[in-house]
């Protein structure tokens, strides 16, 4: 495979890599670092293309040298597609179908250049790529991409021959997916870890900006969806909506809840916790659960979606799986009732 990847990139001339709908920390991580990987160590014209602008919270992850290797589809469409359209390889990183990356979906599927995935997601859809580096029992797609990269003959297990940018941008799409290794750690997560810092990642700088770089309106908005919208069900599940006057109270940025659904899983006796974020037509959804409850399970069931057993995401449209947005807490009571009492 490796052999098979390392041929693709030598004969592609022009490289997209795209990632999943909202980019996090692991899409930009991994994404970005492959492009710099591409243009720094391959001499190739690579682009990264995004569905959506990156949010402002990581926007420290982007450099000066990637004005021009980004292109986001909600700022440009027709630029993002024309570029999928003449590229002559594509990878797709951090999602496991073509559906995750929302507007770009379809130039992708319309492209006849070679197609290569990298995930760590479950359920990868292997039939629409030609190349599936896919890995479930790792941190991140960072984690994959980055023991990937490393059999390259170019790196030739050597991280220290990753450029800069490639190692910062992989320990921050590494730190982002473990919450700062509390969750999804393996010993290989800890491997790839050392290996970078050997190699100089800076991951106090890294901390600084994830952490310790916020707005006020976000640590407000933190106090108020803890202290006033929080609820806890008899079965132990902690729910959260943030509907749009409560965006608009507080100024709401794409990126602030980053973390927040984490948050009630420090009480003993909540087993999952459930965030909701009203968008245009729907609730966007994130679910996190302890060991025993599986979040992937009520994600596919009751949210259109899916992920990890202890970490996943989904969707409730309206009026399609709920009468409005008046109803989510409705629905959730209902759906984690039902859930908990099979």
């Amino acid at each position: 495979m490796i052999q098979k990847l390392h041929d693709f990139i030598t004969a592609a001339t022009r490289i997209t890599v795209s990632v999943h709908m909202h980019p996090d920390g692991d899409a930009l991580g991994s994404g970005l670092a492959l492009v710099r990987f591409l243009t720094g160590v391959m001499g190739k014209d690579a682009v990264l293309a995004l569905p959506d602008s990156i949010p402002e919270t990581l926007s420290f992850m982007s450099m000066e040298d990637d004005r021009e290797r980004v292109i986001a589809h909600s700022e440009d469409p027709e630029k993002a597609e024309r570029r999928i359209a003449s590229s002559d390889l594509l990878f797709c990183l951090d999602c496991n179908a073509f559906s995750r990356t929302a507007a770009l979906e379809d130039a992708l599927r319309a492209s006849t250049a070679p197609k290569v995935l990298v995930d760590h997601h479950l359920n990868p859809d292997t039939e629409s790529f030609d190349l599936v580096f896919s890995k479930t029992e790792v941190s991140s797609a960072s984690e994959v991409l980055f023991w990937t990269l490393l059999e390259l003959e170019e790196v030739d297990g050597d991280a220290g021959r990753l450029p800069d940018g490639s190692i910062q941008a992989l320990m921050t799409g590494l730190t982002t997916d473990t919450n700062n290794f509390a969750n999804s750690v393996f010993p290989s997560t800890l491997e790839m870890a050392s290996r970078l810092l050997e190699a100089g990642a800076d991951r106090d700088g890294i901390l600084s900006s994830l952490y310790n770089s916020y707005r006020e309106n976000r640590l407000r908005l933190m106090g108020f969806m803890l202290g006033e919208r929080m609820k806890i069900t008899p079965d132990g599940v902690a729910c959260m909506i943030l509907d749009r006057k409560t965006q608009e109270r507080f100024d709401f940025r794409q990126g602030e809840t980053e973390g927040f659904v984490n948050m009630p899983l420090a009480i003993q006796s909540v087993r999952m916790s459930i965030f909701l974020t009203e968008e245009e037509d729907r609730f966007r959804v994130s679910v996190r659960s302890k060991k025993g409850t599986s979040a992937n399970m009520f994600a596919r069931t009751y949210c259109n979606g899916g992920g990890h057993e202890q970490a996943a995401g989904g969707k409730l449209l309206f009026p399609q799986d709920i009468e409005s947005p008046d109803a989510a807490e409705e629905y959730i009571l209902s759906a984690t009732s039902k859930f908990f009492s099979r």
